[in-house]
């Protein structure tokens, strides 16, 4: 593969041809650096119809698939990325593969050495650090007290194949790790399975080494959609609105002073036409094709992953105390 030529393209295979998956093959289809050769599902007629849509073929047939490009994209059910990936580096593929990148640490380590032992590409789809948002909260933001995050959602079939915090809890987990940037020290965490086999509610307080707490929140059994981080640093306070691609950022360097508040100014930005998902292809492209640096490389979404499994952890431990104490039981849970 020649490298640094802005001009080559990259042969990308998809596997997966659900609701996130159309939206990776028409992403790639579109792409001025990437070739859409073809996709796999093993539901033939969705296959089909993603397909036609993307203008591109139907593989009836995953090595085959392989076989014909330089790197996958994963969009499969959860419980597949690991042995998906794990297939598309043995063939010595670059891939792109949706959080979580695996079901147990163990697995995640696997692909880790896979991916360094070939030299290959392995990117993680933590969506939010290719948002607008998260590059202008680390430009504001490099010394965090407090973060408060919430990412609730009405609920919906998709996705309960794994508990709320492998689903929507991961995506704050994975951001506030890499703004914080600091070994965690301590997870506790309270959650309930409600609709679903897995926790469809879940709530943690999460403590770093540095001092700083993170407190967060998701859940997929709400009445509205809402997707917001709020940050207390000693740069000032900041507030996202990752729905709206908004931030207000009280501070004492950029915006609007604020009368009687000793020195603080009020900046307002708002992106309405930033498409992250885009971004994220654009990335994975120059890194399979340029050597670019990956953004969310295969450590980064290992150390997402061990902080949601300690989630989880957290909550079976909540639950132990609750029933020791009786509570639960009392509570008919």
């Amino acid at each position: 593969m020649v490298q640094g030529n802005s001009s080559a393209t990259l042969r990308v295979g998809l596997v997966g041809c659900g609701h996130f998956g159309r939206f990776h093959a028409l992403k790639s289809a579109a792409a001025p650096r990437e070739t859409l050769v073809g996709l796999f599902d093993p539901d033939r007629t969705k296959a089909a119809a993603l397909a036609k849509e993307a203008h591109t073929t139907a593989f009836d047939d995953l090595d085959a698939l392989f076989a014909q490009v330089d790197a996958v994209i994963i969009a499969a059910p959860a419980e597949m990325h690991f042995p998906l990936a794990e297939q598309a580096l043995r063939a010595g593929r670059h891939v792109l593969v949706e959080k979580p990148m695996a079901a147990t640490l163990a697995e995640a380590d696997e692909l880790v050495t896979l991916a360094g032992n070939a030299g290959k590409i392995l990117q993680v789809g933590h969506l939010l650090r290719y948002s607008a948002e998260y590059e202008a909260i680390t430009q504001r933001i490099t010394r965090p007290l407090y973060i408060e995050a919430t990412r609730i959602a009405p609920f919906k079939p998709r996705g309960t194949d794994v508990s709320v915090i492998l689903d929507l809890m991961i995506h704050d987990l994975d951001l506030i790790l890499a703004i914080v940037d600091s070994p965690i020290r301590q997870v506790d965490a309270i959650g309930a399975a409600v609709s679903s086999e897995h926790e469809d509610i879940a709530n943690a307080r999460v403590r770093f080494e540095s001092g700083c707490v993170a407190t967060i929140t998701a859940s997929r059994i709400s009445l509205k959609t809402e997707r917001k981080m709020r940050l207390f640093s000693e740069e000032g306070y900041l507030s996202a609105d990752f729905g709206k691609r908004e931030l207000v950022m009280i501070g004492r360097e950029k915006g609007m002073p604020l009368p009687g508040t000793g020195g603080f100014r009020r900046e307002a930005a708002s992106w309405k036409e930033h498409d992250s998902l885009e971004a994220e292809h654009r990335a994975f492209a120059a890194s399979c094709l340029d050597g670019s640096p990956v953004m969310v490389d295969a450590q980064a979404g290992r150390r997402a992953l061990e902080a949601a499994l300690a989630v989880g952890d957290g909550i079976a431990e909540s639950h132990q105390r609750m029933e020791a104490s009786g509570l639960l039981k009392h509570a008919g849970v």
